[in-house]
């Protein structure tokens, strides 16, 4: 499969704490350009039961090229036994926000 040239990775956290801080690690490190958080209400089978829970979402939006290397560090920094770290490709959008996505982000 190719690698898309831009991609939204996803992750989800159970504190807005901790959403922005796994945000702050991930644009700091320049892992990805943005990060937008949100809260959300999941509902979701674990443990053969369905379970409903207040959550915060972080989207960030990065080069194809780093999720991979994103996906590992939120891995590493998550505390969720199975997190979501979930990426899709963005296949559009305007050109100058693109080309601020390839400035902010370091080079792969």
């Amino acid at each position: 499969m190719t690698t898309p040239p831009y991609a939204l990775v996803t992750t989800t956290t159970d504190a807005e704490v901790k959403a922005r801080t796994l945000a702050a690690d991930v644009i700091g490190s320049r892992l990805a350009a943005c990060a937008q958080i949100h809260p959300v209400s999941s509902v979701y089978r674990w443990e053969g039961r369905v379970e409903h829970a207040q959550e915060w979402r972080v989207d960030f939006k990065t080069r194809g090229d780093l999720v991979d290397e994103l996906a590992a560090r939120l891995g590493e920094l998550h505390d969720y036994e199975t997190p979501e770290i979930v990426a899709v490709p963005l296949l559009g959008g305007s050109a100058d926000y693109l080309a601020w996505i390839s400035a902010e982000t370091r080079a792969g």
